[in-house]
């Protein structure tokens, strides 16, 4: 019997979690948390085998919760149920520890297999999930290239440029300089420009 925490602020949400489990006969509910702070008692009581933990509630969220559960019980498997999938919950939450990361549109049928996977020790991703996990690690993992133009744009909207004042200077239409712009947004995964040159700076680019 795989045993199982419930935690999301809102309780309907764990009352249909609670019902979509409750038909698996090797899973078995065995507590419930309304946030962060519940959690870390309830799984200290409960010990769960898996927990599913909403990301965003009020106070202690659950990439808090989830840091604090395995640090004091590293074998508890921690799934991130939630409706958010942006880079950074994704990035937050596997960091923290999480084996998984599911949408709150997930099937039943994915639900179950999911707990039964993190159970036995597997990451679980949903397939949107994924993709943004391997984009970002193969990010962070080959620092991005600039053109020689790409950079001299960039250094001079570091020293306080406007576009056609950098146009000016380096003998180029102004649109061509937003085009360069644009290029190094893309490239460093930026989206302004003290956000581009501050990135580059830190990545030895300038």
């Amino acid at each position: 019997m795989i045993t199982v925490l419930l935690v999301d602020d809102h309780p309907v949400v764990r009352d249909g979690l609670r019902g979509m489990l409750r038909a698996e006969p090797d899973l078995e509910v065995v507590g419930e948390a309304g946030s962060g702070d519940e959690a870390v008692v309830a799984a200290a009581a409960r010990r769960p085998d898996v927990i599913l933990m909403d990301l965003r509630m009020p106070g202690l969220d659950g990439v808090g919760a989830t840091e604090r559960i395995l640090a004091a019980r590293p074998q508890t498997r921690i799934v991130v149920l939630t409706t958010y999938e942006t880079d950074e919950d994704i990035l937050r939450a596997v960091e923290a520890g999480a084996r998984g990361y599911l949408l709150k549109d997930a099937t039943r049928a994915e639900l179950a297999a999911a707990v039964r996977a993190a159970a036995a020790g597997e990451t679980v991703l949903a397939p949107s999930v994924a993709d943004r996990l391997a984009r970002e690690t193969r990010r962070r993992a080959a620092p991005p290239i600039l053109s020689a133009r790409e950079v001299e744009v960039l250094s001079l909207v570091g020293r306080g440029l406007t576009n056609a004042e950098i146009g000016h200077a380096l003998h180029i239409a102004e649109a061509t300089v937003k085009t360069h712009l644009l290029r190094t947004f893309n490239k460093l995964g930026v989206a302004d420009r003290t956000a581009a040159v501050t990135t580059a700076m830190s990545l030895g680019l300038l």
